[in-house]
């Protein structure tokens, strides 16, 4: 991500220099607009600035994200804060090609925009935060089924018999097809099956039928309560 944050820092900072360039350079050479470097072009000048360098810092924060999954979660705060530019440099702009504009409007005006500039961000942030927390805790909360699911179809491919891969298979599937979300009012039962799973484990490895078969019964079991219980919680 660090790497793409370079390439976007590079294309932000043409951007900036473009628009300047435009301001600085282009726009005194126009006939016919008056040129007035007054207090009123620098506020709307200096908003605009403002807005750029917060746009840099959104997109900052988006490009910390410690995966792409993160990222992409975040990618609304970079539209909202492009938005924000976009806003600020037409306002500004019309402000500064305004011959004689008061101080006092251009004041308020750039403060009008820039206060829902930050609204807007702030807003877009906080549901970013929010979709983030949810995801974090599903990932958390859905933990437990998955990593069984994975050591469960593990164990079917070190099935060394025709009855081991048949249990193990049975508690694949019984695992593959349990309601993933897990719950704190699980925690004992769930413990008890990931006790049980890995003495199903070492039988499978071992290759002893009549353990194996056992335990894969109790163990079907065990993850049948679980799913009534997840029902109930539901």
């Amino acid at each position: 991500m660090k790497k793409s944050f370079k390439f976007y820092i590079i294309i932000w900072a043409v951007l900036l220099a473009v628009y300047n360039l435009v301001v600085f350079v282009v726009r005194p050479i126009i006939p016919g607009v008056a040129i007035n470097y007054d207090v009123r072009f620098w506020i709307a000048w200096g908003f605009i600035i403002a807005t750029y360098i917060g746009q840099l810092l959104c997109a900052m924060t988006a490009f910390n994200s410690k995966n792409l999954d993160k990222f992409f979660l975040k990618i609304p705060l970079i539209t909202q804060s492009y938005s924000a530019v976009i806003a600020a440099c037409i306002a500004g702009s019309i402000l500064m090609l305004i011959p004689n504009c008061p101080v006092w409007i251009a004041t308020i005006v750039c403060a009008v925009v820039f206060a829902f500039c930050i609204i807007s961000v702030v807003r877009a942030k906080a549901a970013v935060d929010i979709v983030s927390d949810i995801d974090d805790k599903i990932k958390t909360n859905t933990f437990f089924i998955k990593a069984l699911t994975v050591d469960a179809e593990s164990l079917m491919e070190r099935a060394k018999s025709e009855s081991a891969k048949t249990a193990a298979k049975k508690v694949y599937e019984a695992v593959r097809y349990s309601d993933p979300m897990s719950n704190d009012v699980l925690a004992s039962l769930e413990s008890e099956i990931a006790v049980r799973f890995a003495k199903f484990s070492e039988a499978i490895v071992a290759d002893y039928s009549t353990a194996t078969a056992q335990i894969a019964d109790e163990l079907v079991i065990l993850i049948g309560d679980r799913n009534k219980k997840c029902k109930l919680l539901k």
